[in-house]
């Protein structure tokens, strides 16, 4: 029917051509009741019902014209018929469709116009008595098609807009799991970004210390070389770890360490003190009677990693670091101090400066992905994270991140 309409109209003109020809040899005041063959229709009677359906085929193309013309058909049957032949089944059908497809305004407007003109009409100029029968089945017919012809319209609606809100719906589904692709993606991008400037930053201290004193002090070197070793293998560990959060289900050996968090946060300092980076830890937190949440332990050590990571790489020589985490209240405060040491770049714990590792741009304007990565921690937690130079020399970086 959607497909063909045309030829769906067509059919149901030809069904409405044939029950207004059957009916109009029905006679509804025989001696006994309605009686069926005691009357036939006029020529003309039956030349308005052939023309009445006719107009029915294009009912869906042109409904107001379609209505006008029944109507009018209509209107002259009442006028001139006798016996009346049923030609207003057309137009009943015709305003069926206009309330089908306008709005219900304009059905109401359109209904009581079609029904006051051929009820009244059929009232006051037909052969019949005002009160026949006829004449209210007219006013009921009528009053029945719009009433019909709006609730299909409404009906269509209600199912479009059920249609509409399934794919909006999808869409949206669609749309979260790209966002949370794209958000995990960012956040490993972020672990890996620490993890390898982190352990290569050390590693490529030591290394220059070891190619320094080789020939003079081997011993120092081989110590040296140690570092080296252990800061590369730490550097694999947890890129095994981070990498194997892309594994699928049913991929073998997936990793069973923790996530690093302020518990294990005096190994990371130690491998900076060995770096040759003093560094001061002062700890106010009862992590036995009210432990962190997971991600706030890890954003807190990944800021404290890549802070000294940054001290370490651009900080002048014979710099020093403080590191302090506060709970305050419903969050915890992570902060990191360095003195700038003596270098003509005093950069270090938020960004990296012209030549570093990081990338161009100053503390809290530019920064490089470290810097990037600590905000982007802190924000993803509700906090904030703050970076930029000590009034006196040196750097600051403060992290404020809610437990809740």
């Amino acid at each position: 029917m959607r497909a063909h309409p045309l030829a769906t109209d067509a059919v149901l003109a030809l069904g409405a051509l044939l029950c207004m020809v059957v009916g109009s040899f029905a006679d509804p005041h025989g001696p006994h009741g309605p009686t069926f063959g005691t009357r036939t229709p006029e020529p003309f009677s039956l030349l308005l019902m052939v023309l009445g359906a006719a107009a029915l085929v294009f009912r869906r193309r042109r409904p107001r014209v379609v209505l006008a013309v029944t109507a009018g058909l209509s209107l002259l049957e009442l006028t001139t018929g006798e016996p009346r032949a049923p030609v207003a089944m057309s137009a009943v059908i015709a305003l069926f469709t206009v309330a089908a497809h306008t709005d219900r305004p304009t059905t109401w407007r359109i209904g009581v116009l079609t029904m006051a003109a051929l009820t009244g009409v059929a009232m006051l100029v037909g052969p019949l008595p005002w009160y026949a029968q006829e004449n209210i089945g007219i006013f009921a017919w009528t009053g029945m098609a719009a009433a019909a012809g709006d609730a299909v319209r409404s009906r269509r609606a209600f199912v479009d807009a059920i249609r509409e809100r399934a794919e909006r719906a999808e869409r949206t589904r669609e749309e979260e799991a790209r966002r949370r692709v794209a958000e995990e993606r960012l956040r490993i991008a972020r672990d890996l970004h620490d993890v390898v400037a982190h352990h290569i930053a050390l590693v490529n201290v030591q290394a220059g210390v070891a190619a320094h004193v080789m020939d003079k002090r081997p011993d120092q070197a081989k110590e040296a070389l140690a570092h080296v070793r252990d800061a590369s293998r730490s550097a694999l560990n947890e890129l095994r770890a981070t990498v194997g959060l892309l594994r699928q289900t049913g991929d073998p050996e997936a990793p069973t360490e923790p996530a690093p968090g302020l518990a294990v946060l005096d190994d990371l300092t130690a491998t900076f003190r060995h770096a040759g980076l003093p560094v001061r830890v002062m700890v106010q937190l009862d992590r036995s009677r009210d432990p962190l949440p997971s991600a706030v332990d890890l954003a807190a050590y990944r800021v404290i990693q890549e802070a000294l990571t940054n001290v370490r790489k651009h900080a002048g020589p014979g710099a020093k670091a403080e590191v302090s985490v506060v709970r305050v209240g419903a969050s915890v405060e992570v902060t990191v101090l360095d003195d700038g040491g003596a270098g003509p770049d005093p950069l270090p714990a938020g960004g990296a400066g012209p030549g570093g590792a990081d990338g161009g741009g100053d503390g809290e304007e530019g920064g490089g992905h470290g810097l990037l990565g600590m905000r982007e921690r802190a924000t993803a937690l509700g906090g904030s994270c703050f970076a930029g130079p000590r009034y006196g020399g040196g750097y600051r970086v403060h992290a404020i991140l809610p437990v809740a």
